[in-house]
């Protein structure tokens, strides 16, 4: 009876109602949006970084990661390969024998970070074929290389050049060869396209002296979030020998990057939250307001206050569901419509954007957790606010209401 008494209320003045649900709607929207973009901007910083090159979990030689030297260097595995057979959420592992050399192409030399790969096994954790601008992807028997777009453009080298490799191989030896490119990469970091070299894994074994050898196992898991759940089980599984490390403690720097901008962010909604708070509690200060008369003669009449309070109540949590419900219905198509046209960051901008190895764009992200959240905030400040009518009705006095 309560509700059916309220929802009849909420269309007696629908001018009233219009008003408080329409913030509502406003509120629901600006903070799904917000946080959505928030959230999107976090995923594809570590989509970059993470997605594009470390994968969301590596194993290594115990060691390695404190001191990267081919030196930490260890033999193929069988024990990854049954660890992988009994864990479903592992759908990869990809094999990499990388270290830093000299490159050389006619007056001009820079270092470059050299990674022997598996070709097909990279492709599918990091998508690396899509990432060629020029020439073809490597294959396994293939005798050549191919380089990131920034150190193409700096060793002044392109398609069929020669680059001199040199440097050290594993256990002191000399590291060098003659060999052509095949492809120039054009990722979203501008880091890796100045830095990055990529040759088939045979052939980077015999660069470093170093056969049968591998610096780490990428691993390609079934979905981002499984990485917890698959170091711990490895950690527990593979010898001591070895260190299993997921993104987060590989790369510490860019966790407390985004744990610091989300301070921010959270700081930027309590702002938007205490401006939502104020213009719904102005909405109820004008429902009680104008209902003054009303609930004079509703008192006089013997009707409760308990009764008329829940009532009201009952008005604020159906203008909250309903202001919801249509809030949400607006933001998803929305959200879903920015995180597939993400807005692209232009100029100047740009450019910071790129000196920090991430794509120039903002897609938003979509989440059921965010929008459960935010429509869960703005439900609970309506229901607070509903507070003040309640308070004023259990105190109204009759006599003073209807003379208004």
């Amino acid at each position: 009876m309560i509700f059916t008494l309220a929802w009849r209320n909420l269309w007696r003045n629908r001018r009233r109602t219009f008003i408080t649900t329409g913030s509502i709607v406003l509120a629901v929207v600006l903070a799904v949006f917000m946080r959505s973009m928030q959230e999107g901007v976090y995923q594809k910083m570590i989509e970059n970084v993470v997605g594009f090159y470390t994968g969301y979990a590596q194993v290594h030689q115990a060691g390695y990661w404190e001191e990267k030297t081919i030196d930490n260097s260890f033999e193929s595995m069988t024990a990854l390969d049954e660890a992988r057979a009994a864990n479903p959420r592992i759908v990869g592992v990809v094999p990499r024998l990388e270290s830093f050399l000299l490159v050389y192409h006619g007056n001009a030399s820079q270092v470059a970070q050299v990674v022997g790969i598996s070709p097909e096994e990279e492709n599918g954790l990091t998508q690396l074929g899509g990432m060629v601008k020029e020439g073809e992807y490597l294959r396994l028997d293939d005798q050549s290389v191919m380089i990131g777009s920034g150190l193409a453009k700096k060793l002044n080298a392109g398609i069929g050049d020669t680059l001199v490799l040199f440097g050290q191989g594993y256990q002191g030896s000399t590291a060098s060869e003659l060999l052509p490119v095949s492809g120039i990469l054009q990722f979203g970091s501008q880091q890796l396209n100045d830095r990055m070299l990529y040759l088939p894994l045979p052939v980077a074994q015999g660069l470093f002296a170093a056969p049968d050898r591998l610096t780490a196992y990428a691993l390609d898991l079934q979905a981002p979030g499984d990485e917890v759940a698959v170091t711990a089980a490895l950690k527990s599984s593979l010898p001591e020998d070895y260190e299993v490390m997921d993104w987060r403690e590989m790369m510490p720097e860019l966790v407390q990057s985004i744990e610091s901008d989300r301070l921010g962010g959270y700081l930027t909604m309590g702002i938007l939250y205490l401006i939502i708070g104020f213009g719904i509690f102005g909405t109820a200060l004008m429902m009680v307001a104008e209902r003054q008369y009303e609930f004079g003669v509703l008192t006089a009449i013997g009707m409760k206050r308990r009764l008329l309070s829940q009532v009201m109540t009952a008005e604020m949590v159906l203008m909250a569901l309903l202001g919801v419900v249509i809030g949400v219905a607006i933001a998803l198509p929305v959200v879903v419509y920015f995180h597939y046209n993400p807005f692209e960051i232009t100029g100047k901008s740009a450019e910071g954007y790129a000196a920090f190895g991430i794509e120039p764009i903002i897609p938003t992200a979509i989440s059921g957790t965010i929008i459960a959240w935010q429509t869960l905030v703005v439900l609970l400040m309506t229901l607070a606010v509903s507070i003040y009518p309640v308070i004023k009705i259990l105190r109204i006095d009759p006599v003073k209401a209807m003379r208004v």
